[in-house]
């Protein structure tokens, strides 16, 4: 009973990679601004952004020039099992030769601050398509409602009889 206890490895079939220094594993934990340093973020506030996607995460690192990479959407980092965040699997000399790092953490810098990069020019985007909209009266007018109601018609019409 004790060599079959002995003989069986929890760990068969899971591709560990603990230790493996031809891969790099990117958790998008690392560049979430809302994250303290102690808590999992591993980028500066600089290179981070606010909830971040295994999607931009792999974006962004495809935008730096990384090829060799590998999504998985189910994982969840050890320290936060409760949230199944993904991971990216990148092969660590590519991710080396693209960026021109030579660490883990100079390759995490480099797809940070094209996430954040990319954030940014998302949202002053996003403030020039609403700034022109302002000017649109008939949208505002159908925002505003020109009587004034008392509360006691808006009781009975809500409610009351």
């Amino acid at each position: 009973m004790l060599e079959a206890l002995k003989s069986h490895d929890p760990w068969e079939g899971h591709d560990s990679m603990a230790g493996d220094p031809s891969k790099i594993t990117v958790w998008t934990g690392y560049f979430d601004s809302r994250l303290s340093r102690s808590s999992g973020r591993r980028v500066s506030k600089e290179s981070s952004i606010p909830q971040p996607t295994l999607d931009a995460v792999a974006w962004a690192a495809n935008k730096a020039g990384i090829r060799k990479t590998k999504k998985q959407p189910e994982a969840s980092h050890p320290s936060r099992p409760f949230a199944q965040e993904g991971r990216l699997i990148l092969s660590s000399s590519d991710a080396m030769k693209a960026t021109g790092q030579s660490s883990k953490e100079g390759v995490l810098r480099v797809i940070g601050a094209v996430m954040r990069e990319q954030m940014i020019k998302s949202k002053e985007e996003g403030i020039k398509e609403t700034s022109s909209s302002k000017g649109d009266r008939q949208k505002r007018a159908q925002r505003k409602s020109f009587r004034q109601k008392s509360s006691g018609q808006r009781k009975r019409k809500f409610g009351r009889k």
